[in-house]
């Protein structure tokens, strides 16, 4: 049996940088590999020709590199959804309005997913398939508003930035307090231990409620929303002014993390339910 499919990107970037920078991509990758099945595994490790401990990990960013390249330019629009609310008066995502009309994240899955089920494919089309599963949890990878955030000025421990590159990279890093392979498998490591048995223990479940492979639209329009609404409650509850120029790595970083965490969270353990659902599909279709 065959689906056709639409799934938000769960490591991919978004806008002109990388989605939650390569730690952020690297973590949700590795908590994806500590709870996915072992058949799961198997099926991407012989995808990806990698039978490594960081399977996933390793091609967590390979996405926001290829959209840089001739042959990959095609693909920038895939890598957010730019939603046209009104934060923080009303923030919302609507598929028919806010993606565009060269794609966007929801639509891409939908065509990446559904090669990834199609067992007919050859092997090197199936294998850029698995690099395009990505990330739709950083909230301003949802928002159109000043292109995502990233013509907003923001001063971040001193260096002159801009919004949407804070969430994507100095506040994880910041809170991590570095950037490499090991790094991301450390946090991975200490979220994946709140999941099964510390502050998420609670809510995992709930995270994973109503995500159906045969009707993915829905299901990414739930994750989107859900992201969203962070640039009303989190990103910007006062709106531009309040943070435009000005210094972030205070009061507003510590009102940060704990979204910055969950969204990781949720992202590395929803990225495993699906590609188990991926798994699933293609051994019922053979």
């Amino acid at each position: 049996m065959k689906f056709t499919l639409t799934i938000p990107v769960l490591l991919i970037s978004a806008h002109s940088a990388a989605a939650w920078g390569t730690l952020g991509h690297e973590t949700v990758a590795f908590i994806a590999q500590n709870f996915v099945c072992d058949d799961t595994k198997i099926f991407f490790s012989s995808i990806l020709n990698d039978s490594s401990t960081e399977y996933l990990a390793k091609v967590a960013t390979w996405a926001d590199s290829y959209r840089y390249t001739a042959a990959g330019s095609f693909s920038a629009p895939f890598h957010f959804i730019d939603a046209e609310d009104n934060p923080p008066a009303s923030c919302g995502v609507k598929y028919a309005r806010d993606c565009g009309a060269k794609g966007c994240v929801v639509g891409a899955i939908q065509n990446y997913t559904s090669q990834l089920l199609d067992s007919s494919l050859d092997k090197a089309t199936i294998n850029m398939a698995a690099k395009f599963v990505g990330d739709i949890h950083q909230p301003l990878h949802d928002e159109g508003l000043a292109v995502g955030g990233n013509t907003i000025p923001v001063n971040f421990s001193g260096v002159v930035t801009n919004l949407h590159h804070i969430w994507d990279t100095n506040m994880p890093e910041k809170l991590v307090g570095g950037y490499s392979l090991d790094d991301a498998r450390r946090w991975a490591n200490i979220l994946t231990t709140e999941i099964r048995r510390g502050a998420f223990a609670h809510q995992a479940a709930s995270w994973l409620k109503g995500i159906d492979i045969t009707d993915p639209v829905s299901t990414s329009l739930h994750w989107a929303r859900e992201t969203n609404a962070f640039v009303c409650t989190t990103v910007l509850p006062d709106g531009q002014d309040a943070v435009a120029n000005q210094e972030l790595s205070g009061d507003y970083y510590e009102a940060a993390v704990p979204v910055i965490q969950l969204q990781i969270a949720r992202a590395g353990y929803r990225l495993a339910r699906w590609l188990d659902l991926i798994a699933v599909g293609v051994r019922t279709e053979l």
